[in-house]
């Protein structure tokens, strides 16, 4: 990837990330107080929706730009032709390894993030202290597993989609498509990706919000899902389900549009310079 197109991704991905984080921050916190182990009223209901917006705010741009330079690089990285239908893999492998590298900025922002959500009393940096001194740095890594184990799936789905929604519409109109179609099947493709990775999502609010010491707080996927389906059952499982594709839906629009529309706009500004 040449400088250009290197210097467009991560500033579009950043841009991308702060427009839809901050946004949409009520829904998340809604969804995350839904799934919480003590009941969305207890965490806090529709009160405070606005609680941990500093750790969303911090960490959402180089979160979203170390995703989006990932993912443009693997996929130069992977060059197939425009009709190989190799093009779906090459989605796929660019979107996971870019959640790998961005969860290492992503999940100590969720962990603050979501404590604060369902303690909206307690500061973002009082929590922040509060897990390093009690649990240390692995304590703003706990989840971390939980996290790529559920970002994977879901970039698996929604990241296909998105390119092959794009590709058939472009077909269809006979010319590449606009920020807004772009920003159109991003949303469909959101949605769809949110909903069938709900349980996952469950599993990782469940192990950040865990007592530090507990067995949920180990970080075993499986045996939080297990958990919740013992105790809740299917719902408990897809607990938060609307707010999510809702937030996911709307973000995905938002997100994937103006990542198109910014990155777009650079690449052009850069072709215009001298």
């Amino acid at each position: 990837m040449d400088a250009p197109g290197f210097t467009a991704s991560l500033v579009a991905g950043g841009v991308a990330g702060v427009s839809v984080d901050l946004i949409l921050f009520p829904l998340d916190t809604i969804k995350t107080r839904l799934q919480s182990p003590q009941g969305f009223n207890k965490a806090g209901g529709f009160r405070g929706i606005y609680a941990g917006v500093p750790s969303a705010a911090v960490g959402s741009f180089p979160n979203a730009a170390a995703f989006f330079l990932t993912y443009e690089y693997v996929k130069s990285l992977l060059h197939t032709d425009s009709t190989s239908h190799f093009k779906p893999v090459k989605h796929m492998l660019a979107a996971s390894t870019g959640e790998v590298v961005a969860c290492l900025i992503r999940v100590p922002s969720e962990v603050v993030k979501q404590r604060a959500q369902v303690s909206a009393s307690s500061k973002t940096l009082q929590i922040f202290l509060t897990i390093l001194s009690e649990e240390g740095i692995q304590g703003l890594y706990r989840g971390y597993k939980s996290t790529v184990l559920r970002e994977i799936p879901f970039s698996l789905v929604q990241f296909p989609l998105w390119e092959s929604l794009k590709a058939l519409w472009a077909w269809r109109r006979g010319h590449v498509v606009d920020s807004w179609q772009s920003a159109v099947c991003g949303a469909f493709a959101g949605g769809f990706a949110a909903a069938v990775t709900t349980p996952l999502d469950v599993a990782k609010t469940r192990i950040m919000l865990a007592k530090a010491g507990s067995s949920t707080a180990g970080g075993n996927v499986l045996s939080a899902m297990h958990g919740v389906w013992r105790s809740q059952g299917l719902a408990g499982l897809f607990a938060g389900v609307l707010p999510r594709m809702a937030a996911i839906s709307m973000g995905g629009f938002i997100f994937l549009g103006a990542y198109d529309q910014t990155r777009s706009l650079l690449l052009e500004v850069g072709r215009k310079s001298p």
